[in-house]
């Protein structure tokens, strides 16, 4: 059972012009990194359960249903009157996405280090943390306490998904990136975080960090130009990307995420308490992942693939 952790947002779209000056159309769909990873596992056909601060409003009502409908256990999730955060999302000619965040006291950052859950049911094999959750407290440090507290029963997975606009500070993210890369099993970032976080060019630099910090596999997602995967011993393998017809990329990172975890579980790597078990064939992990983000990336929104859609990848 995977148990993800963190961000819960409405992801708004633009739906169309309209034509009346000074108005928007927007489409609202359920969205945040770490609840998408949720989502891929559970399509995957995995026990999935989600920990985060639901609100009462509107969009967290219709959070409730989404999680119910994909099969995802939220018993552990925090009730909270406070509203659900907002991103507006818009994107651009060649599918990428960028995005305008309304977190300011909004459900998912509120998280206080005593909402946390005492124990952890022990099916529960690995724990996912990621994106601004990481990053914007109470919630970052409580869910890095929890990481630290679980570290030594479970495999922990992160994806630091920066999300500048939200927390600006540089600084802050390189401290969130430590407390959690110290934590973790497997660390998956993206070419554009990376640069992000360190500045260009610095790629052997970060796998380095991550190594150093404890990490047994490192991924480096670089969009149409596929993937990167490092092992502990030095070993790098790269995989090109999949030529689809891009709608958006929106969930792309996460579906990668999800059918990596996916990956390793059905090939027994993750039967361990608090490490990987086995030699990983990073090549064939990426591969899979890589064209399960494809048909993600030929939809519109976080709408990533069931398992039936990926019968014809290893």
């Amino acid at each position: 059972m995977f148990l993800c952790c963190g961000d819960a947002l409405f992801d708004l779209f633009e739906s169309g012009s309209s034509d009346k000056p000074g108005a928007v159309g927007l489409t609202g769909h359920v969205g945040g990194s770490p609840m998408n990873v949720a989502v891929g596992l559970a399509r995957l056909g995995h026990q999935s359960r989600y920990f985060t601060k639901l609100s009462s409003d509107l969009f967290g009502q219709r959070m409730r249903g989404y999680l119910a409908v994909n099969r995802i256990d939220h018993t552990l999730c925090i009730d909270t009157g406070v509203n659900t955060t907002l991103a507006i999302v818009e994107t651009g000619s060649d599918g990428s996405a960028s995005y305008v965040f309304y977190t300011d006291n909004t459900a998912d950052v509120s998280i206080e280090a005593s909402e946390l859950p005492e124990d952890l049911p022990d099916e529960i094999r690995v724990l996912h943390f990621g994106s601004y959750s990481t990053a914007v407290e109470p919630t970052a440090g409580s869910l890095a306490a929890l990481a630290r507290s679980e570290q030594s029963k479970r495999i922990i997975s992160y994806d630091p998904n920066l999300r500048p606009t939200i927390e600006p500070d540089i600084d802050k993210w390189r401290e969130t990136f430590s407390a959690y890369a110290s934590t973790a099993n497997l660390i998956k970032a993206s070419d554009e975080d990376i640069a992000t976080l360190l500045g260009k060019n610095r790629e052997e630099q970060f796998v380095a960090d991550c190594f150093n910090h404890g990490a047994e596999l490192v991924f480096i997602t670089r969009g149409p130009d596929g993937a990167s995967g490092y092992r502990m011993d030095g070993s790098t393998v790269q995989c090109e990307g999949v030529n689809v017809k891009v709608e958006d990329t929106v969930g792309a990172g996460d579906t990668f995420q999800a059918t990596v975890l996916h990956w390793l579980s059905v090939h027994g790597h993750l039967d361990g308490s608090d490490s990987l078990v086995g030699e990983v064939d990073i090549e064939a992990c990426m591969k899979f992942a890589i064209n399960a983000a494809a048909i993600t990336c030929t939809r519109k929104g976080a709408d990533l693939p069931f398992i039936n859609e990926l019968s014809g990848f290893v």
